[in-house]
């Protein structure tokens, strides 16, 4: 009995081990249909926009869905991807305070 468990116990960590980092290396590669950003500035590592409030106006609104033809801005098209998906995805709407 005990020669058993001292060839069973090895193996059954091994695959367990095993199925473990697998399971982790599958699950952290990442696949085109979980991807956010499916076309803007995708040969920059990291897309980043900054605005200045003097320059926005009296109201500003932007796309949070990356899907806006007029990205950075927003276009409406979250509404045509909250319907595919199922998500409820809206845009950001930054106002100036009326005083």
């Amino acid at each position: 009995m005990r020669a058993t468990l001292i060839t069973i116990v090895p193996v059954a960590v091994a695959a367990a081990l095993s199925t473990y980092l697998l399971t982790r290396y599958f699950s952290s590669q990442s696949s085109p249909e979980s991807r956010v950003n499916m076309s803007v500035n995708k040969d920059s590592p990291k897309v980043v926009h900054s605005f200045d409030m003097e320059d926005i106006g009296n109201k500003a609104v932007y796309c949070r869905c990356w899907r806006s033809k007029k990205f950075p801005y927003c276009d409406g098209t979250h509404t045509k991807h909250n319907e595919e998906t199922g998500d409820n995805v809206g845009p950001l709407i930054i106002k100036k305070k009326t005083p």
